[in-house]
């Protein structure tokens, strides 16, 4: 039976029924391009604004600004945002642990009703909200339509799961007591998110904090800060009271620093590089004056994801599905595919297939639907095109290789696939982070797993095998948070793959799963001996 909540809406009631994920838009359908046409027109007529920073109830505006600019056209101003410095980061905490005090006393109930009506005005406003990731981080379509059905697909499960976790009961009741288990709010958050799931992973962390009863401290990347500022509205139009969430683009130097290091701050949600992740950990565990807890750390950090393609492998379906991994979104997701790992027997079969593959790729405006955008600033081209150079030595450049000027004035970067790279060579090690891949040659199922397992992250992998034995001994062997058989190994579905990775890719916080919400509350055990007073209410 469905649950019906109450929102600070008075004529909305949303009746609650089982989790299902959001359904990706079609494109193909005339329809659906048409409307998808229609927002980027609009979102275009509305590049340039200004936005405030958000503090409690007040509006704030900073002589240093952040400009945001579209990553395939960088002489056109997406939006033009207030820089937060550490002068702003006390205001900040104080507004967050000033609402904190009455968000926490608000029910469950109330919280969720807030979460699933976001979800039912960002599904009114899909289209839309995919025409600012294509300005905004260079997303083609259906890669921006899947972010905000990803955002959806949050704000639809941690609502439920909120409900969930409030009706946990101990696994004893002991004679003459009532025993209760209760999952409490941690207290004020800083959210710290990336650029490249600039919906998704934004909201998807804001929103566990809040509907967990926590306050946040919001500071967007410096490459998107727009579609962070539309969400704001999205939860301040949904009924949020001020001061539960905060929003303050900055510098992660100075701002986010002192976010993470005062004693105020409870915890900090963090999806980002390695270098930063690790900074913030180090930061966090050292105790500050007037600090009564330890800090929790959530961090999401790198990858260098493999895919392995054994000898009895499809190749077909191998070579599509490294592809699409390699090379969706330019590359740039924690989870893609950067190094494909080919049993010998199969290995130049496989390169020639994947060669033609990529070379089907097109490389163009984004606003266009073209197979891929740019990267998303000006640094990360010059860094990905140093990887190039670096591989096209450790290795044999089969596609691409360098700039793709043919597109445009953007970030534009060829697909790159650089084969007979050794197991060791920098491109096998470190996060590149870009339309690059290595190829790498495997003696046997033995040697594709001793590779796969010999870098410092464990995020994501696939197997693409026919072989039930060697699928069984990769379940057990292959050392990765999300691994995959046959198919490729980006594309996590909320509830279906809890997302979070092993060793240096983080503290494994499974976005989207039945343990997430945990990691926002801590757990409260009360006790009461019956007779002395009434007995409480049982829910």
């Amino acid at each position: 039976m469905a649950t019906v909540l109450e929102t600070s809406r008075p004529t909305l009631r949303i009746p609650l029924t089982p989790f299902k994920n959001e359904p990706l838009t079609d494109f193909t359908n005339a329809e659906n391009a048409r409307k998808m046409k229609e927002a980027i027109s609009k979102v275009r007529s509305e590049l340039g604004r200004e936005y405030d920073m958000v503090i409690g109830d007040k509006l704030i505006k900073t002589t240093e600004k952040i400009k945001s600019v579209n990553p395939a056209k960088p002489s056109e101003v997406v939006g033009v945002f207030q820089s937060a410095g550490r002068d702003h980061v006390e205001p900040a905490i104080q507004a967050a642990l000033t609402a904190f005090e009455s968000w926490k006393r608000t029910t469950v109930e109330q919280r969720a009703a807030l979460v699933h009506t976001v979800a039912c005005m960002l599904r009114e406003r899909k289209f839309e909200f995919a025409a600012w990731m294509v300005f905004e981080v260079g997303k083609n379509w259906a890669e921006a339509d899947a972010d905000i059905a990803e955002t959806i697909d949050f704000a639809e499960l941690y609502a439920r799961e909120a409900l969930r976790l409030a009706e946990a009961k101990t696994v004893v009741q002991m004679p003459g007591e009532a025993d209760r288990l209760m999952y409490v709010p941690l207290g004020v958050a800083a959210v710290i998110p990336p650029w490249n799931f600039p919906c998704a992973i934004m909201a998807g962390m804001t929103m566990a904090a809040i509907v967990t009863g926590n306050t946040v401290v919001l500071k967007p990347s410096h490459d998107s800060p727009a579609i962070a500022a539309k969400f704001f509205e999205v939860l301040q139009e949904a009924g949020m009271p001020d001061g539960v969430v905060n929003f303050c683009p900055g510098s992660g130097a100075s701002f986010g620093s002192g976010l993470v290091e005062h004693p105020k701050t409870r915890f900090i949600a963090f999806t980002g590089s390695k270098e930063v992740g690790l900074d913030i950990n180090q930061r966090a565990a050292k105790p500050q004056a007037g600090q009564k807890w330890i800090k929790r750390t959530i961090l999401e950090m790198g990858g260098k994801d493999s895919i392995i393609v054994d000898a009895d492998a499809n190749l077909d379906a191998a070579v599509e599905g490294t592809a699409q991994a390699a090379f969706g979104f330019q590359g740039q997701k924690c989870s893609a595919c950067s190094r494909v790992i080919v049993d010998e027997k199969v290995y130049d079969v496989f390169v020639e297939r994947l060669k033609d593959r990529v070379s089907k790729i097109v490389v163009g405006e984004p606003t266009e639907n073209k197979t891929m955008g740019p990267v998303v600033s000006e640094k990360a081209m010059k860094s990905i095109l140093n990887y190039i150079e670096i591989g096209k030595k450790e290795g044999r450049l089969i596609h691409g290789g360098g700039p793709a000027k043919e597109a445009g004035e953007g970030y534009f970067i060829q697909p790159t696939v650089i084969a007979d790279i050794a197991p060791t060579a920098r491109i096998a090690q470190e996060e590149i982070f870009g339309p690059v891949l290595a190829v790498i040659k495997s003696r046997n199922f033995d040697d594709a797993l001793e590779i796969a397992n010999n870098t410092e992250f464990g995020l994501t992998g696939a197997v693409y095998s026919t072989s039930r034995e060697k699928l069984e001994r990769a379940r057990a062997d292959f050392h990765v948070g999300n691994l995959y058989f046959n198919r490729k190994c980006t594309g996590a579905m909320v509830g279906a793959h809890p997302f979070g990775g092993f060793n240096m890719s983080g503290t494994d916080s499974k976005a989207g799963g039945p343990d997430y919400l945990l990691l926002f509350t801590q757990a409260k055990s009360v006790a009461e001996k019956l007779g002395d007073a009434p007995a409480p209410e049982q829910k």
